[in-house]
């Protein structure tokens, strides 16, 4: 089952995530990112967070159109994107994708991506999304394959500690049983030569970060 949380970042792209969503997501609100699903004509299942990013005559509006509420003390110990993801991962979703994770607020922002760096989370293939761009962690004995066409751009960025076996097809600069320590700038800007593209890893963890290109 895949999960689509909306958070309360920006959403530069609302066709392209309205058109990403499919009839059987579960679809869950993120505190404020239950803007984004009303300006988009979308009812969530579910209304995740302390609240404090809406009125109550939103809340009131989300409840009359039968969203289920769980609302969360602002004395809490959790993002509202994790307690949304816990909800997903609890509701049966495998797969979770995030609208609206990028924003002003570099600490969010960051927090958002490493999200599901946590153990909590490690059955969980995660992808936030905002248009053109994409983001994806694999950990160590994972393997994605990523859709594009050529010319998009994908970067790998290594995290906590060395990426040990990195084994990449279908780009301009392939790797074969390769390693990259952290804060190497060896894996940015590689380019899809296919329509796709596949990433595995056997130790560590890898952001990867997808531009695909317009027109």
């Amino acid at each position: 089952m895949r999960a689509v949380i909306f958070a309360n970042g920006h959403l530069e792209h609302p066709r392209d995530a309205l058109n990403l969503i499919e009839p059987d997501d579960l679809v869950i609100a993120a505190d404020g990112g239950a803007r984004h699903c009303r300006t988009m004509g979308i009812t969530p299942e579910w209304l995740v967070g302390d609240l404090d990013s809406l009125n109550q005559d939103e809340v009131r509006e989300l409840k009359e159109l039968g969203v289920e509420i769980i609302n969360y003390s602002r004395d809490k110990d959790f993002t509202d994107l994790e307690l949304a993801f816990l909800q997903a991962r609890d509701a049966g979703a495998t797969e979770i994708v995030v609208l609206g994770g990028f924003g002003d607020r570099w600490d969010m922002t960051i927090s958002n991506l490493l999200l599901s760096t946590k153990s909590e989370f490690r059955e969980l293939s995660v992808r936030l999304v905002d248009g053109p761009q994409e983001t994806a962690i694999i950990r160590g004995g994972g393997k994605m394959t990523f859709s594009g066409q050529r010319g998009d751009v994908l970067s790998l960025i290594p995290l906590h500690q060395e990426a040990v076996g990195v084994n990449l097809t279908g780009l301009e600069y392939n790797l074969d049983d390769e390693s990259l320590p952290v804060g190497t700038t060896k894996g940015i800007s590689n380019v899809f030569v296919n329509d796709s593209a596949t990433v595995s890893l056997k130790q560590g963890l890898l952001l990867c970060v997808i531009r695909r290109i317009r027109g």
